[in-house]
């Protein structure tokens, strides 16, 4: 019996698996209870590698379109889309979350003597919630993942 070489390179997988991966993917993506809309944001989202969007130099330039960045329903109703959404632990991490920030910035720039400023970082908070709200999004709809985080 020979043993295993323990400094040898690990072995590469030679089979198929994670392109049938990607096409279950895409098929469970084509039966969630969303509109064509968000499914096509999905599909464009799983192609750019996830939530985090690592490959997304590579896409066409019709699926970076729909791979928004910036979703104004969530600038404008903040913790309240994310709830309709049924993302209500998130809602809650995030506006806890922007609570602290903005109360330590709005003492910051009050101790500099800054204080016209403060007027404008609730506008900080609907940004936090645009960028986040696609990517939680996917999260939920297509990982399963609900957490308080990611």
């Amino acid at each position: 019996m020979t043993q295993p070489n323990p400094y040898a390179p690990p072995q590469a997988r030679v089979d198929d698996a994670p392109v049938a991966d990607a096409i279950d993917t895409l098929a469970a993506i084509d039966d969630l209870p969303v509109s064509d809309k968000w499914k096509a944001r999905f599909k464009a989202m799983h192609k750019a590698g996830g939530p985090n969007l690592p490959l997304l130099k590579e896409l066409s330039p019709e699926d970076k379109k729909n791979v928004s960045a910036f979703n104004i329903l969530a600038f404008l109703f903040c913790p309240f889309y994310y709830l309709a959404k049924g993302m209500w632990r998130k809602a809650i991490t995030l506006f806890v979350l922007c609570f602290i920030g903005l109360l330590a910035l709005e003492v910051v720039l009050r101790l500099v003597g800054l204080a016209k400023l403060t007027t404008g970082t609730g506008f900080a908070v609907g940004a936090v919630y645009a960028v986040l709200a696609n990517r939680d999004y996917y999260s939920k709809m297509v990982l399963g993942k609900n957490g308080w985080w990611w």
